[in-house]
């Protein structure tokens, strides 16, 4: 399996965002995890939230169009949808031509405004989602900062960040993300945005703490073995079975 992170530019153009991150999950190869960088087709633009909003359903027939069973792509980016004259920034993932989860930012960044424009997703919908056995989580930029959130997520094979995290904050995200995944013994997909504000930082980290990043980058590509999550489980067992992928043939 592969692990590709987006590190994009988000312009003030939709259009322009969208067909980048097509051509993009184009290129990625099959059997892979695909994660685009935060808000990557519309950015904060509370001014163009209804705007915004509209683009989006545009955007999840031709992304979900690009995660057929034949390419074996399970693709992942956050849009702002409206719902009851309410606008939330809300992670879809998508596998075989269907939105398989929906999570909407829950913990949103005052100093950006987030709680002034956009509204509080469902605690309860950030959670472990399988597919195809593939123990999955996530969490939305400043949603990596709470310790509750981590918890909620204990047992996941693979958890996703996408980011708009700030360039003045680099050195936090990555010492959180490399310790989200040394904790829950588990890879780290992280996607940040490359605006010249914005730390990057994207790329994997593995249930070790090894650290595949390259802010030089806009699609990150890193082959992984999901052998190294049993094998790091079983090494220092600190309780996370419920997590463990199921290999009889392996060793340590």
């Amino acid at each position: 399996m592969k692990l590709v992170s987006l590190q994009l530019k988000t312009t003030n153009d939709f259009e322009y965002n969208l067909s980048r991150v097509i051509r993009d999950i184009k290129r990625a190869p099959s059997n892979s995890i695909i994660l685009a960088n935060e808000l990557v087709l519309t950015g904060y633009n509370y001014d163009r939230l209804k705007e915004a909003s509209l683009f989006t359903y545009r955007a999840i027939e031709e992304i979900r169009a690009l995660s057929n069973k034949e390419n074996e792509k399970i693709i992942s980016l956050t849009m702002i949808i409206k719902k009851e004259n309410h606008y939330f920034n809300t992670l879809f993932v998508f596998y075989n031509n269907k939105i398989i989860h929906k999570q909407s930012k829950n913990r949103l960044f005052n100093l950006n405004d987030e709680d002034k424009f956009l509204s509080r997703g469902n605690i309860k919908d950030i959670k472990i989602f399988e597919i195809n056995g593939l123990k999955i989580g996530a969490l939305i930029c400043f949603e990596l900062r709470f310790i509750d959130l981590w918890q909620k997520l204990q047992g996941a094979d693979i958890i996703l960040i996408p980011a708009m995290w700030g360039k003045t904050r680099r050195d936090n995200l990555k010492a959180l993300t490399k310790s989200l995944a040394i904790i829950n013994q588990c890879f780290v997909l992280v996607s940040n945005s490359a605006n010249s504000d914005m730390a990057k930082g994207s790329g994997v980290i593995t249930p070790f703490g090894e650290e595949f990043r390259d802010d030089r980058k806009e699609i990150i590509i890193r082959e992984i073995d999901l052998k190294e999550i049993t094998k790091m489980r079983r090494y220092l067992d600190i309780g996370l079975d419920k997590g463990l992928i199921s290999d009889s043939s392996s060793s340590d």
